[in-house]
């Protein structure tokens, strides 16, 4: 009973907004997911002056990591919630905890203080990134969402390369204090727009929180986090510190599947990931988050240390990725609004990106700006292909209760990966100046007395070097480039499994319309039209289609290997009941030699079984396959109402599940064909 009062306290799905209110809560998302965006990286052009100013240099590193930290750890929960409460409501909050860290950090006295609100801020900018996406998703049909999701991806890509520019002119400006206060005015007319514009209404009942799986993820996601932030820099790689991490998110990881199938409400339900279109895009988002994080760290490193450019210069020359970006995520939105289709996209997009890392792994010290420019160019298009497609498949495919999980869920995946790619790469990059540098020192190159510890420690101090000392180490330049070819080459191969995964990405075309008439909150909407109204429909529409696109289409969204007239056989043989081989003959008015061979097929598969007397009958197996090509018929035809709300009643439910075996029954023919 509980378990069904949390499910039904969930908002149900919204109605189209009028033309004005959507903008107007779009620009309200727009700049929460451009705060939270930008302060994954502003911060890095202001580290050298905070650590002057409150010291703490050795905890310099905790200042971007507990912002990484707290956004991950609690990605899926702000999702979660907003299935449960309604998303206006949880994103406000997020919009105020995000704003007060901010102020905080602005005002923090020590290192401590400032790590602490960071943690603070990141726990706000986590809620921020997802429950945007989730939020376009309420007021906006599906086939409409491409065109608002590009948007929003593009402004992802610009603030992540305006991030550094910005934080470098406040601190050269201002101070490094307003590059937290620049959040306040922004975030305060967000507030303000989301507020007044997106409507909801709470749930009657109190839904259910999954606090044990909430705790067991967040501390698992803190595990790998520290992991891949501090392994390798703080603690050594085979340190106890990085050990006991890793047991710890094994431990952690287990005790959360384990729990998740048993939670009444789970923060992250695992019946996700049977969906397969769910599984591959956070796979794909794995893959590119970690390759686009990699590349984002290293592209600047390699201006700064080989180009000699300041963190601004640096930031302005990768002002091509961004054109990039906005030109394939606004682009890709606009083309999928106009024809509801978007595999294409993340199959083109993986590949350029993997072709843009494999020429950024011909850049050496003589490669020009212009080169630099246009090879970033490709990266920046590839990437924009891919990002928001993956949120926008999600949130077609899964049912609008678990929409803002989805989301989030995807988003999560993306952040570890992000996680990941940064460590992955600096340990090759590290690995190869070691090994590098090493060898030219032994064969001369590079003098034995270049100061190898304290260059790895800090490369971008070889351009501070006195002009005396800047011949010896020009090597230098080369074997850092060539290291960087190697990380990038490493990123291309791993791109490649991305482009793999996206090939199996199934495509469901997007609807025309949101699938109920009422807002955020509201309860189920009225009937327009009778029963059998709604079943002459429904019959109109399938009889669209022959028996065998019906069967392919619930094979394939089942994911079941098997036959169009094996699955129809089986159904068949569910309905018959136990049966012999020779009243099936007769009822068909087939011979024997036509059906045995077919027969004889499915009981070598496992899902029909021949007992002495030659009764068939199905085995689990077979059980199994009938519910599941049932199961998707009955999503197809809940997809063929979309101005209906089939689960809050309880006839047009029934009638759909009967529609939906009706719908499989076809000529005897089709099982000997």
């Amino acid at each position: 009973m509980a378990q069904q009062q949390a499910v039904d306290a969930r908002p149900q799905e919204p109605t189209p907004e009028s033309a004005r209110r959507v903008r107007l809560v779009f620009l309200g998302v727009m700049l929460g997911m451009f705060l939270a965006a930008l302060d994954q990286t502003i911060v890095s052009t202001a580290l050298p002056t905070i650590v002057g100013d409150l010291g703490g240099a050795n905890h310099l590193s905790w200042v971007v990591t507990s912002y990484m930290l707290a956004a991950t750890a609690t990605t899926p929960l702000w999702g979660k919630l907003g299935d449960l409460f309604g998303r206006k409501h949880i994103f406000l909050i997020c919009i105020v905890i995000f704003l007060a860290g901010s102020a905080l950090c602005g005002q923090a006295r020590n290192m401590t203080e400032l790590i602490a609100f960071r943690a603070l801020q990141g726990l706000g900018g986590g809620g921020l990134m997802v429950l945007a996406m989730a939020v376009i998703a309420d007021v906006v049909p599906p086939r409409e969402r491409g065109r608002y999701q590009g948007v929003i991806g593009a402004v992802f890509g610009v603030s992540s390369v305006v991030g550094p520019l910005l934080g470098g002119f406040l601190v050269d400006n201002l101070n490094w204090r307003w590059v937290f206060y620049v959040n306040l005015p922004v975030g305060a007319v967000a507030l303000f727009v989301i507020a007044t514009a997106l409507h909801a209404k709470r749930p009657e009942t109190r839904p259910r929180i999954d606090y044990l799986g909430t705790a067991l993820l967040a501390a698992a996601s803190t595990c790998l986090v520290l992991i891949t932030s501090l392994g390798g820099t703080t603690w050594k790689w085979n340190s106890a510190e990085v050990w006991g991490c890793a047991v710890g998110a094994v431990v952690l990881i287990a005790l959360f599947i384990w729990w998740e199938q048993r939670a009444p409400e789970p923060v992250l339900p695992l019946r996700l990931f049977r969906n397969r279109i769910f599984t591959v895009c956070s796979g794909i988002g794995f893959v590119i988050g970690l390759c686009m994080f990699g590349a984002l760290s290293y592209i600047p490193l390699y201006m700064q240390v080989v180009n000699g450019n300041s963190p601004t210069e640096s930031g302005l020359r990768l002002l091509p990725m961004m054109a990039g970006v906005l030109i394939t995520s606004i682009g890709t939105g606009q083309l999928i609004s106009r024809t509801g289709r978007y595999k294409i996209y993340p199959i083109m997009g993986t590949a350029l990106t993997c072709v843009a890392l494999v020429l950024l792994a011909q850049v050496d010290e003589k490669t020009s700006a212009t080169v630099m420019g246009l090879y970033m160019l490709v990266l920046g298009l590839g990437l924009g292909l891919v990002m928001q497609v993956l949120i926008i498949a999600v949130q077609n495919s899964t049912d609008f209760a678990d929409l803002g999980t989805a989301t989030s869920g995807v988003t999560y995946f993306r952040s570890i990966g992000g996680s990941f790619g940064a460590s992955i790469f600096g340990t090759v990059l590290n690995n190869q100046l070691t090994s590098k540098i090493a060898t030219a020192q032994k064969d001369g190159t590079l003098s034995p007395q270049f100061p190898a510890k304290q260059v790895l420690a800090n490369p971008t101090s070889v351009q501070k070097a006195p002009p005396a000392l800047k011949p010896l180490l020009d090597p230098f330049l080369h074997i850092f480039a060539v290291s960087l070819q190697t990380v990038y080459l490493v990123a291309a191969g791993i791109t490649v499994l991305a482009f793999v995964l996206s090939l199996f990405l199934r495509e469901v075309p997007l609807r025309t319309a949101t699938r109920t008439n009422q807002v955020e909150g509201a309860g189920p909407p009225a009937f327009r039209s009778s029963a059998e109204e709604i079943e002459g429909m429904i019959t109109r529409l399938s009889s669209r289609e022959n028996i065998w696109e019906r069967y392919g289409r619930a094979i394939d969204r089942s994911g079941i290997n098997i036959s169009v007239p094996q699955a129809y056989g089986l159904f068949r043989l569910h309905h018959a009941g136990p049966i012999t081989e020779e009243e099936i003959c007769r009822r068909l008015k087939v011979s024997s030699v036509e059906i045995r061979p077919k027969l004889d097929a499915m009981v070598a598969s496992g899902r029909v079984q021949r007992d002495p007397a030659g009764v068939l009958t199905l085995t689990p197996a077979g059980q199994d396959v009938v519910q599941r090509l049932s199961d998707a018929r009955l999503n197809q035809l809940r997809e063929k109402l979309e101005g209906y709300s089939p689960e809050q009643h309880a006839e047009l439910l029934d009638m759909l599940r009967t529609l939906a075996d009706d719908s499989l029954e076809a000529p005897a023919r089709v099982l000997t064909d």
